[in-house]
């Protein structure tokens, strides 16, 4: 049977994960070993921060939205109770959108569901 030389996949492999590596401090981004390593954690770190960045910006709306409800004299819970109550199906994201840039709108919108 005839050898097999893998050198082209071999360089391909390690090309490609220097070029993920890159910016990297020290070994972890010119060592294989190190690269290797540091390549897998990152991979977690985004998967899980992608979930995180979720939470955090709906956070963010419910912030915006209480904030807008707050100077309208009530609270974010009793609002959303009341938006749910008359069948209201604009969400959190808009919400937040409208009470930050178009306060007359938003008001409006309280108004209604009150």
């Amino acid at each position: 049977m005839p050898r097999v030389k893998r050198g082209v996949q071999h360089v391909k492999r390690r090309k490609a994960l220097m070029k993920r590596t890159k910016g990297f401090q020290a070994g972890r981004k010119n060592l294989i070993k190190l690269a290797q390593t540091a390549d897998t954690k990152a991979g977690a770190h985004a998967y899980c921060d992608r979930k995180t960045k979720k939470r955090e910006t709906r956070r963010l709306w419910q912030v915006k939205i209480n904030a807008a409800v707050r100077a309208l004299g009530t609270s974010y819970s009793v609002f959303i109770n009341s938006l749910k109550k008359n069948n209201v199906l604009i969400d959190r994201k808009i919400l937040a959108q409208i009470a930050e840039n178009h306060p007359a709108v938003f008001t409006k919108i309280f108004e209604e569901v009150k």
